[in-house]
């Protein structure tokens, strides 16, 4: 048999052999997911899992831990042949949170899976049809909707148990292999199976000579070409045709072919489902804003994976993915004949991100890697707050009211940080109790601002005066940017007045923030608050040690180096910074002091650098405390910097200014804006 590198023979035996393979598009993509390193991880009280492939690149996916679940059980269960198969997955959730990114993050990631020699995808071309006469000038003919090698190989012979035959004597497939190769098997599309009968007649059933006129060839993987991932996006209702998506006749093929029964008439790769039908991936960008007879196709096309025309089907091995809004969802949702298409989908919910701490992240993606410049194209500079000032203002709005949790105790709590009383366990609560509301955007997560909103706001911010003049993007001028994209960009009253309120209790977590910086700055030490902290908790660890003696020197090993450390126990220390939380009682301190080494024993063994920092309350007493203890108080730190008259107050500012700018990362416009914020009374909790 013909054994050259272009031969069905030779892709046969390349794929006995395991240097290339045959498998569908949902299993090609769990192998690619799951070959990957997979992690657990706690999301809201919750052990989930965390697929790395999403978190490699540059500008990876940031969270979306449910969603990337649901989508990889989806992908899984498809891939061992279960019911997912005959469904489409949909991405429903607010603008801005997301889903496209996701969909085409997914898809340059499988473009390069394929691009692996044993991942490549394999198509076949029909050569030679100038000599059977009815296809005018055409000579070769490539299968329309990209199919396998395998498939034309399980379909050679008229009768199947030829075709599987031929593959055991002649080419040596074992009982196993051929078991593996029909686990995929589908028929030839109506043109290529047209074709080969044409070939066969044209040949006289001599299937050495048929095979002559078979050339295999790779699937391009250009992404401009929509080839292997394409994207087929929302168009108006007279602009978009079911043309769009299945293709049409085309009359440039009939100038050529006579026989017209030949279903190669019809141009396939002019619509967008045919260019990713050999094993690929198909994205329907806003799927519920077509008309309803395009939806309509894509049910016939999500039901039974075929390309029907005219009664000719081509069947398709694609995974076909879908966002939609939830107010176009909605909308569909309430025209109750359109229920089939929705029960044809695995809907998923994305919501926004939740976590300050991630959010960072997605924050820095929207401020932008490049060095930015003001309008005069000097360099701009960053205040050290900046980030994380959006990011508790955007992820505060996302967050919803509950009864059981203030506003910041969940802020915290979806982190996985420490909100004094309250345990992870009542969020939980809280989600599930949101979780049964049946409106989706009254659940957790579902609304609020979204990164395109965090966007607007930081470039009102770069475009205003102050920043140009300063040439500084100053933190607290982001509250002002994001009150404006609140105001312009929306609509609902409730949700305007329950946004501007999160603003409120942002600019109090970044009040709280700038006391901390200021006694940072003011003890010229850039980690000068967290040792304070790490002091305190060290203290109440050892106050009540055996080993303690009458000069009050506790000795401990340090969990981030190992070291053996002293610290003398200064009982007034501790009374000050528990005054200032508000424990009155011993009943209160103890409680407190069990809860705070309940906490380290928890945290240190699973993280020896953590360090408290994420206890605002603690964070906030021992800042009062010690800048009390050092300069009678923050009044007097802020009387200090406020009147300069004399020179030891000027001294002082100088030094502070100094250390900002060398140390804690500041410039000299968002260190003296800094400064003058903390000497007024704004935003005081």
């Amino acid at each position: 048999m013909n054994d050259k590198p272009n031969s069905l023979a030779h892709h046969l035996n390349e794929l006995q052999s395991g240097r290339r393979s045959f498998e569908n598009a949902f299993q090609s993509i769990a192998r690619m997911i799951l070959e990957e390193e997979i992690s657990k991880v706690v999301v809201n009280g919750k052990t989930t899992y965390d697929f790395q492939i999403f978190r490699k690149g540059k500008k990876h996916i940031i969270g979306m831990y449910d969603e990337i679940n649901s989508f990889v059980s989806y992908v899984k269960d498809a891939a061992e042949g279960g019911s997912s198969k005959e469904m489409a997955f949909v991405l429903v959730g607010e603008p801005g949170n997301g889903k496209t990114y996701f969909v085409e993050f997914l898809c340059a990631r499988y473009r390069e899976f394929l691009q692996e020699p044993k991942n490549r995808k394999y198509t076949f071309r029909f050569t030679g049809l100038d000599a059977i006469g009815t296809y005018g000038r055409i000579s070769a003919i490539e299968s329309q909707t990209y199919e396998d090698p395998a498939i034309l190989a399980l379909n050679l012979f008229e009768s199947r148990e030829e075709s599987l035959g031929f593959l055991q004597e002649t080419l040596g497939f074992t009982d196993a292999q051929i078991a593996a190769l029909m686990e995929n098997y589908r028929p030839l599309g109506a043109c290529s199976q047209y074709i080969w009968n044409d070939i066969r007649t044209f040949r006289q059933g001599q299937i050495a000579r048929m095979l002559e006129q078979v050339e295999i060839l790779p699937v391009p993987l250009t992404e401009s070409l929509g080839t292997i991932t394409g994207k087929y996006p929302a168009k108006d209702k007279i602009t978009s045709s079911a043309v769009d998506l299945l293709g049409e006749e085309s009359i440039q093929r009939l100038l050529h072919i006579t026989d017209t029964n030949n279903p190669y008439r019809f141009d396939l790769r002019r619509g967008a489902l045919a260019r990713v039908a050999g094993g690929g991936i198909h994205f329907s960008d806003e799927i519920f804003k077509n008309k309803k007879d395009l939806v309509q196709v894509y049910l016939g096309v999500i039901q039974n994976r075929t390309i029907e025309i005219d009664g000719y089907k081509w069947p398709i091995d694609t995974l076909i993915l879908a966002t939609s809004n939830n107010n176009e969802f909605n909308k569909f949702l309430n025209e109750k004949e359109e229920a089939p298409i929705v029960d044809r989908c695995r809907i998923c919910y994305v919501s926004h991100n939740t976590n300050y701490k991630l959010q960072k992240f997605l924050t820095a993606y929207a401020i932008g890697s490049e060095t930015r410049t003001t309008l005069t194209r000097e360099a701009l500079h960053q205040d050290p707050n900046l980030n994380y000032a959006a990011s508790i203002a955007v992820v505060l709005s996302r967050l919803p009211r509950s009864e059981k949790l203030t506003p910041v105790e969940t802020l915290k709590l979806a982190a996985g940080d420490i909100a004094g009383e309250k345990s992870i366990k009542t969020l939980a609560e809280v989600i599930d109790t949101l979780a049964q509301d049946p409106d989706i955007t009254r659940r957790f997560g579902q609304k609020g601002l979204g990164q395109r909103n965090l966007g607007r706001a930081i470039q009102l911010l770069v475009e205003s005066s102050e920043t140009n003049e300063g040439r500084c993007m100053f933190a607290y001028d982001v509250f002002k940017a994001l009150e404006r994209i609140v105001l312009d960009y929306v609509n609902d009253a409730n949700d305007r007045i329950k946004y501007l309120e999160d603003l409120k209790i942002a600019k109090g977590l970044y009040r709280e923030r700038i006391m901390t910086e200021m006694f940072n700055a003011y003890m010229d030490e850039p980690l000068a608050i967290r040792k304070d902290v790490l002091n305190y908790v060290n203290m109440i660890i050892g106050v009540d040690a055996e080993n303690l003696g009458p000069d009050k020197m506790w000795k401990y090993k340090d969990p981030q180096t190992g070291e053996l450390k002293a610290i003398k126990i200064d009982e007034r220390y501790i009374n000050s910074v528990e005054e200032r939380l508000g424990l009155k009682t011993r009943e209160q301190r103890e409680t407190f002091r069990t809860s705070i080494r309940k906490i380290y024993g928890q945290k240190i063994s699973v993280d020896p650098n953590y360090d408290f920092m994420d206890n605002l309350e603690l964070v906030k007493a021992i800042t009062d405390v010690r800048l009390k203890s050092d300069i009678a108080g923050a009044g007097s730190l802020i009387g200090a910097l406020a009147n300069r008259t004399n020179e030891e107050n000027q001294k002082l500012y100088d030094r502070m200014i100094t250390t900002m700018l060398n140390k804690l990362g500041y410039c000299q416009t968002c260190a003296q804006k800094t400064i003058e914020y903390f000497c007024t009374q704004e935003d005081e909790q």
